[in-house]
């Protein structure tokens, strides 16, 4: 057996009541942190920067999806005017997608409060959308110097949020499973990452106050972040990428919505990685499983219905091959259109021959 596994650098704090940890985090990091936060989690926002004290510089509560160029150079603005040294992101992918900008354009140390599933966190990955593209990367310089992860703030994550975010780390697991740079410390962090993410969504669609479910999925959460920080994502990836920064779409829910058909197009070319999503779900064919535990939990599964327009296969189709991300089946413009025009209708998966 031979393999590379390289761990990244950040520090892990875990535990209901680890909020009240901040200060103590921040310190060592900076002096005058600027709290980001998307207009939605403004609130909480100022509660942090009350929470700081004198080590808040200010708030930029203006974080969006697919992290738009324009309010980077704002946040960076604000940084400066406040000679701000440090950031603080409290919230979800967006917020922590704004903190990686940060530091990476202007050089600022991040501390980041998730309070959804989708594991961004901690990987190096970042992404910048300008003139209706997206663009993505790797680099070491954007990982937060402490990740908090406290499940009581995800208990006011409403039971629909915390599916398609739930969701979507599992899509992190997915593909870790088959990465071209995967390993076998990869391949048990994703088993385990999506055995425990499909436990714990049930749960909480049923009691979004179930602090034991809350405190699962956001470990589950944690080893998705650790997958796709540490192995390379492929198509399901590629596709939502494009589709997000091509039409604006949902981060999330696009992830649930293509993953049942991104899998279904990959499974017969990773039999092992399958063998091991199937025992993580329960048995069964995993894009099957994957399609049925999705609308059990009643996510939407059309890509029209979450905003896609009439003509986006075709255009989609046509990115994505360009530039395709390493993958382990052929990615060919008629196989990603076939799939896409399922997912556009919210069709299950094509199962048992090619897509």
């Amino acid at each position: 057996m031979q393999f590379i596994y390289e761990p990244l650098p950040y520090r892990i704090v875990f535990g209901a009541g680890s909020i009240e940890r901040v200060p103590d985090e921040v310190a060592p990091i900076g002096k005058r942190a600027l709290i980001l936060s998307t207009p939605e989690q403004s609130a909480d926002a100022e509660r942090l920067m009350e929470r700081l004290g004198g080590l808040g510089a200010g708030l930029f509560a203006k974080a969006t999806m697919h992290v738009p160029i324009a309010t980077v150079e704002a946040a960076i603005a604000q940084a400066r005017a406040l000679d701000a040294d440090c950031t603080v992101a409290i919230g979800g992918g967006s917020t922590t997608g704004l903190a990686k900008a940060l530091s990476l354009r202007a050089g600022l140390p991040s501390v980041v409060i998730p309070t959804t599933y989708a594991g961004s966190e901690v990987t190096p990955i970042w992404g910048l959308t300008e003139n209706g593209v997206k663009t993505t990367g790797r680099d070491p310089r954007v990982l937060p110097r402490v990740v908090i992860y406290d499940p009581d703030l995800t208990l006011s994550l409403p039971a629909a949020l915390s599916v398609a975010s739930g969701l979507n780390a599992i899509a992190h697991c997915m593909e870790g499973l088959y990465a071209v740079d995967g390993n076998p410390v990869v391949s048990v962090m994703a088993e385990e990452g999506i055995r425990t993410l499909a436990r714990a969504l049930p749960v909480i669609r049923a009691r979004p106050d179930d602090r034991e479910a809350r405190g699962e999925a956001l470990y589950g959460c944690w080893l998705a972040g650790m997958v796709l920080g540490a192995a390379s994502v492929a198509l399901h990836h590629k596709l939502c990428h494009t589709l997000g920064g091509s039409f604006d779409m949902p981060h999330a829910e696009t992830h649930t919505a293509v993953l049942p058909h991104a899998i279904a197009y990959n499974a017969p070319a990773v039999p092992e990685a399958m063998a091991r999503a199937s025992r993580a779900l329960g048995g069964g064919n995993p894009a099957a499983a994957l399609y049925e535990l999705a609308t059990s939990l009643g996510a939407e599964m059309s890509l029209a219905r979450l905003g896609m327009p009439s003509d986006g296969v075709e255009k989609a189709a046509r990115l994505a091959v360009r530039n395709p991300y390493p993958n382990p089946r052929p990615i060919t413009e008629e196989g990603i259109a076939a799939l896409l025009a399922r997912a556009y209708a919210g069709l299950p998966p094509t199962i048992g021959e090619a897509a």
